[in-house]
């Protein structure tokens, strides 16, 4: 999906606890549950014991009002008790972005 600056990511970097607790089912409903909001523009991922997630966003509301979701909200309760040992979050404005060759995955990243 190609998406036009400006636009804003949202970087979400994990240590993850061990054993996957539903972790993994619960990923994929969030990612497809994402997709639906108003504003998203694309998400990609690459997860293991660490974990790095990036989802587009066209605006910082369309962010904050991901953030309020219901079920995303049930999904950061279970994610400090079950799943991380440590998290960051960073959003960032993109305004501007270039590549070179032909991506193996495109986004949005479906597992």
């Amino acid at each position: 999906m190609k998406r036009q600056p400006p636009y804003y990511a949202v970087i979400f970097t994990t240590l993850k606890k061990e054993g996957d607790h539903g972790y993994e089912e619960m990923a994929i409903k969030m990612e497809a549950l994402a997709a639906q909001q108003a504003g998203f523009l694309g998400f990609e991922t690459a997860r293991s014991t660490f974990g790095i997630s990036v989802s587009y966003w066209e605006s910082l509301e369309a962010i904050q009002q991901w953030k309020n979701n219901s079920e995303h909200l049930i999904a950061q309760k279970k994610g400090k008790e079950l799943w991380y040992q440590w998290y960051k979050l960073r959003i960032c404005l993109v305004e501007r972005e270039y590549e070179f060759g032909q991506p193996l995955i495109t986004a949005p990243y479906t597992p």
